[in-house]
């Protein structure tokens, strides 16, 4: 089944300057390894040995994985995730 995921600005880079791809999965995590399958280093830059990293919020059909079953969230045909680095400032 097929996933869109928005990839943000600073991860464009990874994808060949593309905002937007699609990947493949049942859940968060297998959508998130498929795009580390298509694009080296994107995982480690969303993810660390905890889940998610601290300061990268994902999100699946907008609300946030946190909230519902993390990186376990299941994903459907249509749905759409989108990775989104914190913005800190001050």
């Amino acid at each position: 089944m097929t996933i869109k995921v928005r990839i943000p600005t600073p991860l464009r880079t990874l994808t060949g300057g593309q905002d937007e791809v699609k990947a493949e999965g049942t859940t968060v995590r297998a959508v998130i390894d498929h795009l580390e399958a298509q694009y080296p280093g994107l995982k480690d830059r969303v993810c660390d040995d905890k889940g998610v990293r601290r300061f990268v919020n994902v999100f699946l059909n907008e609300e946030d994985i946190r909230f519902l079953d993390g990186l376990d969230s299941a994903v459907k045909a249509g749905d759409s995730v989108e990775i989104i680095p914190a913005i800190a400032g001050g």
